[in-house]
């Protein structure tokens, strides 16, 4: 059980289940034609990150510090993909009268409007963020989200405050 523990097997569990969330949502967007709202994509740039920095930490394997800034940067990319997650959830509990409307693509709201108005438009949520267009075992994309979320922030913090010998 300790050796499933050692912070390189758990920075390459938590690598893989990176790979796998994005190979998800590459598969639903490519094969089965689920195009990402701008929330599904800043939760993709949370998996990354978070994937980012548990493979830099596989790789390099340094000592207590080194594991501890790792898992902090993981941290935050996960925790703040986290919390785009459950905006987005939140936006598909709401009823169908209190749906913001839909806005207009990410990639047009980059190439016209600042970063921070992007940002604040893509958070404030639009109708197709509210869309429930895939389930499975009645549980929508966006919350398998929040719950792989919840996973890698629990890791990275596990790493974070762990007692290392």
């Amino acid at each position: 059980m300790a050796r499933l523990l050692a912070p390189r097997m758990l920075n390459l569990f938590a690598f893989l289940a990176c790979v796998v969330a994005m190979a998800g949502a590459l598969y639903l967007e490519h094969v089965e034609g689920l195009d990402p709202c701008p929330l599904c994509i800043f939760q993709r740039v949370g998996v990354i990150a978070a994937g980012l920095f548990f493979l830099l930490a596989l790789i390099h394997n340094p000592a207590a510090l080194g594991q501890r800034i790792y898992a902090a940067l993981a941290a935050i990319g996960a925790i703040g993909g986290g919390a785009v997650a459950a905006r987005h959830v939140w936006l598909q509990s709401l009823p169908a009268d209190q749906v913001p409307a839909c806005g207009p693509a990410l990639d047009y709201m980059m190439d016209v409007f600042p970063m921070g108005e992007v940002l604040r438009m893509v958070f404030t949520g639009s109708g197709e963020c509210a869309e429930i267009d895939w389930l499975f075992l009645g549980i929508s994309l966006p919350a398998w989200s929040l719950l792989v979320f919840i996973g890698l922030s629990a890791t990275a913090l596990f790493q974070l405050f762990r007692r290392h010998a």
